[in-house]
């Protein structure tokens, strides 16, 4: 690397609050990359608006958006399936023949992280980046079990036996974090959570009861901030009473 020159990084950027927040992290330390899935989502064209927005607000290199169909074709979540409701906050989330285990709501895409990561890492190698970044929570979360350490810690073994060099990591900086104290973290850093986006099905006001909604709500509660992005307002003033599984 030329002296003075800042190493490059790939970020998984969906558009939402960890992602942003770590998108902030790694705009701060390297020359960052986002790449950014549509797979088929609810939610899809809001999230790639977001994304574009926080990557043009950090002053990222390049968006890579990607399209991957294979998760509507598979189905078994509400998240790509519209033949299954997204549950409010708190609800039963499937019946036992979509629950992959007794936490794991149905919201959960199937080894979702596996393709981006993936994806991520073949890109990495291309540009020359030995970090990807991915906001991945364990804390506060919605239970999946891709969002765990010992995923990554398996994914990193993989990546340094399939890759050409082995050099490539990823990196979960929020992983360990609570999500106050990533709105906390994101304030300090300037993060354009303005722009970002963490509904599950809305596309111009957030729906306030969903489980991604409450938890992101709660957490900007939590820090003592106000959430900028719009909500259904009854929704979101009752948020904070929804009990969470």
């Amino acid at each position: 690397m030329q002296a003075g020159k800042r190493a490059k990084a790939v970020v998984c950027l969906s558009g939402g609050m960890d992602s942003t927040v770590c998108a902030a992290l790694a705009a701060r330390d390297f020359e960052a990359y986002a790449v950014h899935f549509s797979y088929g989502q609810r939610t899809e064209s809001r999230e790639l608006r977001s994304a574009s927005m926080v990557a043009a607000a950090l002053g990222f290199k390049q968006l890579l958006p990607l399209r991957m169909d294979l998760f509507r074709q598979i189905g078994g979540s509400a998240l790509t399936d519209t033949s299954i409701a997204v549950p409010p906050a708190g609800a039963e989330t499937a019946p036992t023949s979509l629950r992959t285990g007794a936490d794991v709501p149905v919201t959960y895409v199937p080894f979702r992280n596996a393709h981006f990561l993936s994806a991520a890492v073949s890109w990495a190698e291309v540009i020359g980046a030995d970090t990807v970044f991915i906001g991945a929570v364990e804390q506060d979360s919605s239970g999946y079990p891709d969002c765990r350490p010992a995923y990554y810690d398996a994914f990193n073994a993989l990546i340094r036996q399939g890759t050409k060099e082995g050099t490539i990591r990823v990196e979960t900086p929020l992983i360990h974090m609570r999500k106050r104290d990533i709105v906390h973290l994101g304030v300090e850093l300037h993060a354009p959570l303005h722009v970002s986006w963490s509904c599950y099905s809305g596309e111009d006001v957030a729906c306030g009861v969903c489980e991604s909604c409450v938890l992101r709500l709660r957490a900007f509660q939590e820090a003592g901030y106000t959430d900028p992005i719009p909500y259904a307002a009854a929704n979101a003033a009752s948020a904070a009473t929804i009990p969470l599984q």
